[in-house]
């Protein structure tokens, strides 16, 4: 030991005596005396300098060392000593990050040059975060986009809104691109499972994607035409790079899954006092229903912990890319597997996908990209079934349990089984086989032909395939299989097998021109053909001989089936694109898209969607004088969108087959309806980007106004017609708002980095006629007035309709009303808007630090001033309405004498007027939610050498870590029914959003 400390205290001398001091200066064109805070490295070691005030630096260095010189908004440079001691150095603006470019699905556009409304969104923005779907990235990323996860179901539903909603009836999801074709998103399931539905973008594997572009307003959306109101999304996959080394990557993560939050509710001790006060209150002896101390909660189960579980997240990931000068490929393979955490819930994934180019000749080019993906969704009943899972488990009576006294899980042919509505959810959730297996296919193939170096021809054709298998089967010891009479106690099985296919195929001519001077055009037209195919089937068996054959061919009884298969749907569209720029000072973009829908009649067929868009970058004009503002632009834009989502053919007037005294027949289904035509959104939008102190500030603010017009609606007829309404063009409705987004560069040395992401956005909108001053009622049946949800002139999507609950009256306990019309009786007249679910204020905020060899990356999303209705405790507490179901800690605040001063109104057997619907049950869900946390460590390659690795990080995530909200339910998140336009932000027994815990590694082979 002691010789080899004098052999180092020798060596050091040595190595530092070869190093040399190198000094210089570092310069702009716009700051020829020198820039300050450059970032000087010396290459493949951690030795680092910054240059001062004047722009000078000192550094010492090996003489054949390569120093890296780097500065926010200009290339980095690498420059050798060459035993040099004093350097000169220039840096050139780096244009990628406003020359960036953005692709918009047709065409791809510099970032510099855009005139309308884009935000991006790239791979780092969501890597550290647990995705089932890419929509989830969307969430608190970007400004103006309204991402709701409606539950912690794996592979569940995902609610998207840009910039409001701007239908009623006709969707209001956003068109969805990849790699040039419009996906299915949504649900792919044909059954309902309370409120949630499946989630087809779940299928896409979000490690593949390159670049989101999110188009916001009518210039960037313009190409999309009829299906572009609801916003666009572009997603890019991953392609090999030309001349690029073969690059292998490994990604494998493993985690732990748990709810986030878990509801109060009361034990049996608990529970049974306050049932007995119900019945006594009502006047009845409680002993005569079987309230018995000591007897009746000789038992109390917490059902929560019995059917919630601690869930194993794992995925792995492999990919190759890479290429030479002729030819790019990208190829990789993944699989993903989330245990839910209700019990038999769960999610499993895998795929693979090639992206491929080949230069063909000198002036034909090739690209085919092709994606593979499996999914298995392992589905429980949730929500508000009767039989669900976790709405049982919150429901059920703590007085029973779930097995007997050998282990056997108690179903309806158990003395111990109570029975409705108490189904036990352990057998619930573990008996019945509940399977989604979907197969999916996105391909496509594109050549592109070089007329001439400005003119271009390109031929693309691409399709979206989708095949659902669901089998379940719901055994005899299950409410459905066994309980329900009409069943027949002996099993109840379904089938279902459904594909839906999206075709499209388009040619585009592109052409791009310097003209003399500083003048530069460019644009592109084309032709596109879309089409969509659906078949299905299903089919019902009853009365299995045992549990043990549970397919339908083992049924005693099969009555009921049924086969579809629509008419091709199908859309014809002509479109174009004109921009120009002058001096990189005057930017002007034309578009235009034509479409026309077999949805629509031949008098409105067809629909014109122009929109016109300019920017003005007054930082290149020379009266702009400001060093501190190195980039502005101001942009304006004006134009219309469509919406074409509604059922097909309903202009036609349609028969349907029915039944009648055991002969078959038709009978009129709808009436016909010629002049039904799109819906239109006029869009106008202004926005500033600018650019501070060299990069190290981007923010970007825009201000809209869209206004929908002809709204999808059904125009009601009296009933003796036969009809119940036409579907027809009636309506208007506005969205207006506000967004602003910003990236900051806090710190940049050379080895600390800090950078901040934070948007804000406000959207307001109102439905602004109906079809006449009769309110659209929506939602669920409420006590004691019409419903939860209301659509009324005046007031936005999403309102709540109930009567205005004003205290508990401390004298008798009963709960106090507004009394709206004065008639001294609280009735269905009383009603009125009590609150809305959209929120004020949505946004989030990213913070990124790299220090040395560690990163880690804190992201915070939130939404203020939205409201939820907590419907749960319609049932949770209910003040006695009955004593089925369990009631909630809040329970324990009722009043309970004379002089009680609460919120709760007394519990009474049966009794109706302290449980009607009112605010009382709306809360206030705002909230601030640590999304995501994620902290890794880039292995030195010195360590890495040995092992032919190029590359090693090994990380730590964090997924919904921590809430902070004031709303009493399981979590200010979740929306019962999901992707509701009219009736979301509703918790009723909704499963609570989960966290995700997970480590992982990622490398790079040499």
């Amino acid at each position: 030991m002691r010789r080899l400390l004098l052999y180092l205290l020798f060596l050091v001398p040595i190595l530092v005596q070869g190093q040399i001091i190198v000094t210089g200066k570092v310069t702009i064109t716009s700051e020829p005396n020198g820039l300050p805070g450059v970032n000087i490295l010396v290459k493949g070691t951690d030795q680092g300098s910054i240059t001062d005030v004047d722009g000078k630096f000192s550094i010492r260095a090996l003489p054949n060392a390569i120093l890296i010189f780097s500065f926010i908004g200009y290339k980095t440079l690498e420059l050798p000593v060459s035993g040099s001691s004093y350097l000169e150095v220039m840096l050139e603006e780096n244009s990628q990050q406003l020359g960036e470019v953005v692709v918009t699905g047709y065409s791809s556009v510099s970032k510099r040059e855009i005139t309308g409304s884009i935000s991006s969104l790239k791979p780092d923005n969501f890597k550290g975060i647990s995705l089932n779907g890419v929509d989830q990235a969307l969430q608190g990323q970007v400004a103006g986009v309204q991402v709701t996860q409606s539950s912690g179901t794996p592979g569940g539903g995902i609610a998207v809104r840009i910039r409001g909603s701007t239908s009623i009836s006709a969707g209001n999801r956003p068109l969805f691109i990849v790699d040039g074709i419009p996906v299915e998103t949504g649900s792919l399931s044909a059954r309902g499972f309370g409120g949630q539905n499946d989630n087809a973008l779940a299928l896409i594997n979000p490690a593949d994607i390159e670049s989101m572009q999110v188009l916001k307003d009518a210039s960037a959306k313009a190409m999309y035409g009829s299906r572009a109101s609801n916003g666009v999304v572009v997603i890019t996959t991953k392609r090999g790079g030309k001349n690029s080394p073969t690059k292998i990557s490994f990604d494998v993560q493993r985690g732990i899954v748990d709810p986030v939050n878990t509801l109060k509710l009361l034990n049996s001790t608990q529970l049974l006092e306050l049932q007995r006060e119900a019945v006594t209150n009502a006047g009845q002896n409680p002993d005569a229903f079987g309230l018995i101390k000591g007897i009746t909660d000789a038992v109390s189960t917490n059902w929560q912990d019995e059917v919630l579980r601690r869930g194993i997240m794992e995925q792995y990931q492999v990919t190759a890319s890479g290429g030479d000068n002729n030819t790019t490929f990208y190829l990789s393979a993944h699989y993903r597997n989330e245990e839910g955490v209700q019990l038999n819930n769960g999610f499993e994934r895998m795929g693979t996908t090639l992206n491929f180019g080949q230069q063909l000749a000198p002036k034909l080019n090739l690209n085919t990209n092709l994606t593979l993906s499996r999914s298995l969704n392992k589905r429980v009943k949730g929500d508000n079934f009767l039989d669900g899972v976790y709405s049982g488990a919150i429901k059920s009576l703590p007085y029973y349990v779930p097995y007997d006294e050998n282990g056997r899980l108690i179903g309806p042919n158990s003395a111990m089984y109570p029975g409705f509505p108490n189904f036990n959810p352990v057998a619930q959730a573990l008996l019945p086989r509940f399977e989604t297996l979907t197969l999916k296919m996105i391909g496509g193939l594109n050549l592109t032909y070089e007329i001439k170096p400005n003119l271009r021809l390109k031929g693309q054709v691409s399709v979206d395939y989708n095949d659902i298998t669901e089998d379940q089967y719901e055994s005899s010891q299950t409410a459905i299989g066994g309980y329900l009479s009409s069943v027949g106690g002996r099993g109840y099985g379904v089938y279902i097998a459904q594909a839906s296919t999206n075709m499209v195929s388009n040619l585009t001519l592109s052409y791009n021109k310097q003209l003399a001077g500083q003048h530069t055009v460019s644009g592109f037209v084309g032709t596109e053909v879309f089409r969509t195919f659906y078949n299905g089937a299903d089919v019902q068996g009853r009365l299995f001989p045992s549990d043990d054959f549970t397919y339908i061919a083992s049924a005693g009884i099969v009555d009921a089936g049924s086969s579809t298969k629509s008419p091709p749907g199908s859309l014809f569209s002509v479109f174009t694109e004109a921009r120009y720029d002058f001096a990189d000072k005057y930017l002007v973009t034309l578009g235009m898209r034509a479409d026309g829908s077999s949805n629509f009649g031949p008098n409105n067929r067809f629909g014109y969607f122009p929109a016109i868009s300019a920017g003005w970058r007054i930082s290149n004009e020379s009266f702009f004088k400001s060093k501190t503002i190195t980039d502005l632009k101001l942009r304006s834009s004006i134009g219309n969108t469509g919406n074409e989502r509604i059922a097909a053919f309903q202009f036609l007037g349609t028969w349907s087959a029915a039944t009648y005294n055991g002969n078959s027949g038709v009978t009129p289904n709808n009436t016909a309806n010629p002049n039904i035509k799109w819906e239109s959104t006029r869009e106008i939008n202004i926005g500033v980007d600018a650019e501070l102190w060299q990069g190290r500030l981007q923010t970007t603010l825009d201000v809209y106004h869209n206004k929908t017009s002809d709204l999808l609606l059904t125009r009601p007829y009296p009933f003796t017609t036969g009809f119940g309404g036409i579907p027809d063009n009636i309506g208007d409705m506005e969205n207006k708002g506000i967004e602003w987004s910003a990236t900051s560069v806090n710190i940049t040395k050379a080895q600390l980095r800090w950078t901040t992401t934070v948007n804000l956005s406000k959207n307001l909108n109102k439905v602004l006629s109906l079809a006449d001053s009769i309110p659209l009622y929506r939602g669920y049946t409420a006590e004691g007035v019409d419903a939860t949800n209301i659509v009324k002139q005046g007031s936005p999507l999403g309102s709540f309709w109930g009567l205005n609950f004003l205290g508990v009256n401390p004298a008798t306990g009963n709960a106090i009303y507004e009394d709206v019309n004065g008639d001294g009786a609280i009735t269905n007249a009383d009603a009125m808007v009590i609150g809305n679910s959209q929120p004020k204020l949505i946004g989030g905020i990213t913070n990124t630090v790299t220090y040395k060899n560690f990163d880690a990356s804190i992201f915070f999303q939130f939404s203020y001033g939205n409201k939820v209705l907590n419907f749960t405790k319609a049932t949770l507490v209910n003040m006695g309405g009955d004593i089925l179901n369990n009631q909630s800690e809040e329970a324990l605040r009722r009043w309970r004498k004379p002089g009680d001063i609460t919120d709760v109104p007394r519990y009474e057997l049966s009794s109706t007027l302290n449980n009607l619907h009112s605010n009382r049950l709306l809360e206030d869900a705002s909230y601030l939610r640590l999304k995501n946390v994620s902290i890794g460590y880039s292995i030195p390659s010195r360590i890495l050498q040995k092992w032919m690795i190029a590359q090693a990080r090994i990380y730590v995530n964090a997924t919904n870590l921590w809430t902070l909200t004031q709303y009493t339910g399981s979590d200010p998140e979740v929306s019962t029914l999901d992707g509701s336009t009219t009736a979301q932000g509703i918790d009723f027994f909704t499963l609570p959003q989960v966290r995700t815990i997970s480590v992982g590694l990622n490398f790079t082979l040499r």
